[in-house]
């Protein structure tokens, strides 16, 4: 069966690991009482992950526009075509989409986003108080439902390996060869 790339293999585990990471750390220094230096560490790590999940998100993009992805198994029903494709699109999207948002929260709640410390990032608007709680929201229900979405693929691979036996998880696998890419 086809393979993905092993730069697209490299690209998917880095960002899945990047975006778990992410959500824990932000479930976890959100549980935190009260502005602790803990508190405000765990703050910078989340941003600074979030912006690398987009600058690898932003590469994914380009390789996958680049490269097109391996077929789907023979006999792969329509509908379930469709379901992966349209769910590569959301999980794309929410990927990009959720940075931005924490980004935009950041901004709006005036702080600046400074990448590990060193390089500070572009400020395209000041504290607004009336923007922020509207952005903190949107931020962790955008950031939800990738959290689903991201559950519901890792089920449909599972699905595949384990039930429908058609070697569709390998395409994506960092264990194996790449002789065949896509």
């Amino acid at each position: 069966m086809p393979r993905y790339s092993l730069p697209a293999i490299v690209l998917h585990w880095l960002i899945a690991l990047f975006i778990i990471g992410t959500f824990i750390l932000g479930l976890v220094m959100t549980d935190i009482p009260g502005l602790s230096p803990t508190k405000l560490r765990y703050f910078s790590w989340h941003k600074w992950l979030g912006v690398t999940v987009l600058g690898l998100a932003a590469l994914r993009l380009l390789w996958r526009l680049a490269k097109r992805p391996p077929p789907l198994p023979a006999g792969t029903p329509g509908w379930q075509q469709q379901a992966a494709h349209w769910m590569h699109i959301l999980l794309y999207v929410l990927i990009v989409a959720v940075p931005v948002s924490g980004y935009a929260f950041t901004l709006a709640a005036g702080v600046p986003v400074v990448y590990f410390g060193v390089l500070p990032l572009p400020v395209f608007f000041g504290p607004d108080p009336v923007l922020k709680p509207v952005l903190r929201e949107v931020h962790y229900w955008l950031d939800m439902s990738l959290a689903a979405l991201v559950l519901l693929h890792v089920a449909a691979a599972l699905k595949h390996q384990f039930i429908d036996r058609d070697g569709l998880l390998a395409r994506m696998s960092p264990f194996g060869s790449t002789k065949e890419k896509a």
